[in-house]
């Protein structure tokens, strides 16, 4: 029997395992996925970006999805889609993958109801935490995560003149600019290697070990603390309780045969979908309707991230060819400006250059004004934006605002290949998402065009993006309206904590992985206290 079995890799586990590794506490962690290293990544666009290498075929495991279409709910396979809530199926999971812009939340996201008030059909609500309770962990990620920027541990990486352009025009206009904190190191440390500007970031793993994903960051020290056993390629199909404890977790490993492991305390952490999925997967006689799920809370509120994206093009004529072309060279910049608009809450604003992906860059240059284009034409436009242009993004960051219709239940109609009922995640975007969106979109596009970008394009959409998901087990000191007590420790199910997303109630205007990371590194500290001192 083990101390503690996790059920996750990426940063929702990571800061647990560790805290209570180097602190001698015996931890197994199961992950669906490989054990990757840095070494054996690569900048493959189509490997990374247009095939689901790290992420299960849509054949063998699937997700449905549901939509109010034509006055009903309607549900499709993701089977039949481009959409996949699967993100990096790995060892570090995927932090593995990401752009690494990390912000915390600002204070009043932990106050929202009391702030903004009421929103008519959402289920706004006040975290049971404060600002200062979780201060000390997001400093704690500064130097043990890896984060560099302005009075961060590490110098920010090299940025792109762009950086220079965009504090010029938004001094100008009384708009505040930062330096965009990344989760990115400047120098080597240990084992792991500074950035070396490969252009190839987001989407991608990281082959010198800068970006600081939970893998680099907390997993190999975990390990090397020799109290962590890592079981890869695995997947846990159910958690076994027993007057009010879970007992085991039942797994299947990569060659087919089923597991079991036992615990003293287990921790689910394998992404907010998936940990709602698994506990409802886990009903038995003590919880009909899924496991820690007598409140009936287990699933609903689950939240993503708002927003989208406003773009333009800069040419030579406005920076000059061979600097606008200098790759590898970081933007570094946000916009906390709007962060409050019109009295409500509104967002954060990241700034870009557009993915470097060429394929996806060319796929994109096929039509011009309805017209497929082709042969020496195509070739002519290619050449052009390749040699003579770049885009910027404006990426958009609000609130996802829950609502009881976007959720997580399962249905014994749809099983993956395990014969477990898959996912059914509920749709239902909240029409104060896309207003505060499209406000944003304008400030950003006013900005693009005071730099003299061209074809300024604004994608804001009601879908989500499929890698910032989180609650559908929020925390809270009421068990009728939260699964997860202040440490994310069921109401229900003494020896159960959740996390990965899962927990928050409302998600900011900021990528959530700072928070989860620090989360994560408070919740392993008071486990350690509770159980182990």
């Amino acid at each position: 029997m083990y101390d503690v079995c996790i059920v996750g890799s990426g940063a929702g586990a990571s800061g647990v395992a560790y805290t209570l590794c180097l602190a001698g506490v015996k931890v197994a962690m199961i992950e669906k996925g490989s054990f990757i290293h840095k070494e054996e990544f690569s900048k493959d666009e189509i490997a990374y970006c247009r095939r689901d290498i790290f992420t299960p075929n849509k054949a063998d495991e699937y997700h449905t999805l549901e939509e109010f279409l034509n006055g009903k709910w309607t549900k499709s396979s993701s089977q039949q889609s481009e959409y996949s809530f699967f993100n990096g199926n790995m060892v570090g999971g995927a932090t593995n993958f990401m752009s690494g812009y990390f912000h915390k939340l600002q204070p009043t996201d932990f106050n929202l109801l009391d702030t903004y008030g009421a929103i008519s059909e959402a289920n706004i609500t006040n975290w049971p935490i404060s600002y200062k309770e979780l201060e000390p962990y997001y400093n704690m990620c500064e130097s043990l995560i890896g984060i560099s920027g302005d009075d961060m541990p590490f110098v920010p990486t090299a940025e792109h003149m762009i950086s220079d352009m965009i504090d010029t025009i938004c001094e100008k206009q009384d708009i505040k600019v930062i330096r965009t904190p990344r989760a990115i190191i400047t120098k080597d440390v240990g084992e792991r290697k500074s950035c070396y500007y490969s252009n190839f970031c987001g989407s991608y793993g990281c082959s010198s070990g800068a970006k600081s994903s939970s893998r680099e960051a907390l997993i190999y020290p975990a390990l090397k603390s020799g109290n962590l056993t890592l079981i890869s390629n695995a997947q846990v199909t159910k958690l076994i309780e027993d007057m009010g404890k879970i007992t085991n977790a039942n797994y299947i490993d990569k060659n087919g045969k089923k597991e079991q492991i036992s615990a003293k305390i287990f921790v689910i952490a394998c992404g907010a979908i998936e940990s709602s999925r698994l506990l409802l997967n886990s009903r038995n006689s003590n919880f009909p309707n899924g496991l820690s799920n007598n409140s009936g809370n287990v699933g609903k509120n689950l939240i993503f991230s708002a927003g989208g994206v406003v773009s333009g093009e800069l040419d030579d004529t406005v920076i000059e060819n061979e600097k606008l072309l200098q790759r590898g060279l970081f933007t570094n910049r946000s916009l906390p400006q709007w962060y409050e608009i019109d009295g409500a809450k509104g967002g954060m604003i990241d700034i870009e250059w557009e993915h470097a992906n060429p394929i996806l860059r060319a796929s994109k240059l096929r039509y011009k004004d309805n017209k497929l284009l082709w042969g020496k034409e195509l070739q002519k436009r290619i050449f052009h934006k390749f040699k003579h242009t770049r885009r910027l993004n404006f990426e958009i960051f609000c609130d996802w605002t829950p609502t009881n219709d976007t959720k997580v239940t399962v249905d014994d109609t749809y099983k993956d290949k395990y014969g477990i009922p898959v996912a059914n995640i509920r749709l239902s975007p909240h029409k104060q998402d896309l207003l505060i969106s499209n406000k944003l979109a304008q400030k950003a596009k006013q900005i693009l065009i005071a730099l003299g970008a061209k074809d300024i394009k604004i994608d804001i959409s009601q879908y989500p993006p499929t890698n910032l998901q989180a609650g559908g087990c929020r925390f809270g000191d009421d068990p009728q309206k939260s699964v997860l007590n202040r440490y994310c420790q069921s109401h229900e199910v003494k020896n159960l904590f959740v996390t990965d997303g899962s927990f928050m109630p409302t998600g900011g205007s900021v990528p959530h992985t700072w928070t989860i990371y620090a989360n994560s590194l408070r919740v392993g500290k008071y486990i350690l206290n509770s159980f182990f001192s």
